[in-house]
């Protein structure tokens, strides 16, 4: 989800939902370290809760950016172990790690060592032709050992050669038996399932076998799933919001964010489908789709867009 789920985007997503927990998107251990940090690690305390997911592979440098995390207040912090792009393959982290069953591990000692808040991982059933049921539970024992928190399992293996990260989020098969067998085979490791899940529905029924259910893309291109996420999922009885109760907090955040210089589409390009199969709705993302982007673009052209739809 690198370059999606920025926090402009995640503050949006909290006005849908208050209790789901939300992922930045992956940041590399050399961009906070070597990098803007505060940038990085930039967020609104609205946001929460909030986990930050590094890709890396480093344990110092792993153990460095999870005290920077908990400092600025993350809740958790999560190890990329799942990424398969070719420049997540160069710098050595993300899917490849699979491989590493070691080196995971020492990446989660040093940084369950360096900070009291959870320590995850999030990862593949498997890396191109290493994909047994037997190397999964190695893999799964050897960062448990090391003190994980828990696994966040996208049920799909991961070819690192010959498809694009697009591509392996479609074209292997979705393995759900996969991870409740894991579970089934490490009952007090806390494991959660993702990929291929695009409603609560689906979720909550992974919920009685699992302990979490965690929605990507879908969550991002039909927002409006998580506004009915705290009754379904954690059967909070509060109404969820109306899509311009939600736009309405969302006002004041474009004011600060556009008066300390964030550009307005910056922000727009998130909410586009707010007012998904309402009545104006298209005209809504035509607005912002056409005049978000131009120099100077104000409030006044999200209220113009919000004029658009009833």
């Amino acid at each position: 989800m690198m370059d999606w789920t920025d926090r402009h985007y995640r503050y949006f997503a909290r006005l849908l939902s208050r209790h789901t927990l939300l992922y930045s998107e992956m940041v590399t251990t050399g961009a906070l370290i070597h990098g803007d940090t505060a940038r990085f690690l930039r967020h609104d305390p609205a946001e929460h809760p909030l986990a930050l997911q590094l890709g890396g592979a480093n344990p110092v440098d792993m153990a460095r950016c999870a005290r920077l995390g908990a400092d600025a207040g993350f809740c958790e912090i999560n190890i990329n172990v799942g990424c398969p792009s070719d420049r997540v393959q160069n710098g050595r982290f993300g899917a490849c790690l699979m491989a590493e069953p070691g080196t995971v591990a020492d990446c989660v000692a040093a940084m369950k060592a360096a900070v009291d808040v959870p320590v995850t991982v999030k990862t593949r059933i498997g890396i191109d032709h290493r994909d047994s049921y037997e190397e999964l539970t190695a893999f799964t024992r050897a960062v448990m050992d090391a003190g994980c928190d828990a696994l966040i399992v996208h049920a799909r293996k991961a070819w690192l050669q010959g498809l694009s990260p697009r591509e392996n989020r479609d074209v292997p098969p979705l393995r759900y038996d996969v991870v409740l067998r894991l579970k089934q085979d490490f009952p007090a490791l806390p494991i959660s399932i993702n990929g291929g899940i695009t409603s609560l529905e689906q979720a909550a029924n992974f919920l009685g076998r699992l302990d979490g259910a965690m929605i990507g893309r879908a969550a991002y291109q039909t927002p409006w799933l998580l506004a009915d996420a705290d009754r379904v999922i954690f059967h909070d009885p509060a109404p969820p919001p109306t899509p311009h109760e939600v736009l309405d907090a969302m006002v004041p955040y474009v004011e600060r964010q556009l008066a300390d210089g964030v550009p307005l589409n910056s922000i727009t390009r998130h909410i586009l489908g707010l007012f998904h199969a309402r009545p104006g709705a298209r005209r809504w993302r035509q607005v912002l789709s056409e005049q978000a982007h131009c120099p100077g673009a104000g409030i006044d052209v999200l209220r113009a867009a919000a004029a658009q739809v009833r």
